[in-house]
């Protein structure tokens, strides 16, 4: 489990470095509200931007999209509510965007969903 918990940290901090090379401001990482995790808090041009990062160093075991499933994202949506109130930014706008992490010849590879899915 700590392998994993390290390893997901590493993709973590990969996504967070392509965020902010695209505009985007890092909040918050590692947010756990109501016992649900939100990987990364980002605000971007006015919009709170929830970003869920998966990554895999090999595909054999799936792709990273794989692994949101509907469990998942209603996890997210519902931290996400939390962290709105918590936060006050009722009066901003929000997305939920995805970053998968796949490696070629050794290099990070990204795939950015922006608005990945709906509440």
């Amino acid at each position: 489990m700590h392998d994993r918990r390290r390893q997901g940290s590493e993709f973590e901090d990969l996504a967070c470095a392509y965020l902010k090379d695209k505009g985007y401001k890092i909040l918050d990482r590692n947010v756990y509200l109501m016992r649900k995790e939100l990987d990364v808090v980002a605000l971007h041009r006015g919009t709170v931007v929830f970003v869920e990062v998966k990554g895999r160093r090999s595909t054999r075991y799936g792709l990273p999209a794989e692994a949101m499933g509907m469990t998942k994202r209603r996890h997210i949506i519902e931290a996400a509510r939390a962290y709105i109130k918590n936060k006050n930014l009722v009066d901003k706008p929000c997305r939920f965007d995805f970053v998968a992490v796949t490696f070629e010849s050794g290099l990070p590879n990204f795939r950015h969903i922006e608005n990945a899915f709906e509440t």
